[in-house]
């Protein structure tokens, strides 16, 4: 699949049945088994079993997640993915009890292909955006 069309239509069909439904099997269509995802401000890669059981767990803290795709840019074997969602948080989310507030967080992902899959994903977001949405911090100018 090199159609830069076809790669867009992937990407956005596997988010929407993974992060949408939980359906994260989905993944295995896009995904490589060798994949790395970085994550800003975290060291450690995550592979495609910690992926779904993230996934997983932030759709059961937030079981009305949507994740919109606003854009996607194809060009070769590389994709930039410019994302938001969307969820209230009506259950435990690591440690924190539910505060059944509306939470909304955007970032963007940039992944590379090799033979057609995903092998590598750069993903760029506040994690503080959602901590301050759910009132647990506060992020302003002093932070």
């Amino acid at each position: 699949m090199h159609d830069p069309e076809a790669r867009r239509r992937a990407i956005v069909t596997a988010w929407g049945a993974a992060w949408d439904d939980g359906e994260v099997g989905a993944l295995d269509e896009l995904i490589a088994p060798s994949y790395r995802r970085v994550t800003s401000g975290n060291t450690e890669a995550q592979d495609l079993e910690a992926l779904k059981a993230m996934i997983l767990t932030t759709r059961s803290s937030f079981p009305d997640l949507v994740t919109t795709v606003d854009d996607v840019v194809v060009e070769g074997d590389l994709a930039a993915i410019r994302w938001h969602s969307t969820g209230t948080h009506t259950h435990g989310f690591l440690g924190v009890p539910p505060t059944r507030k509306k939470v909304v967080v955007s970032g963007a992902t940039f992944a590379r292909f090799e033979d057609g899959l995903i092998v590598e994903e750069h993903v760029t977001w506040d994690p503080r955006a959602l901590l301050a949405a759910l009132g647990i911090i506060h992020v302003g100018e002093d932070n």
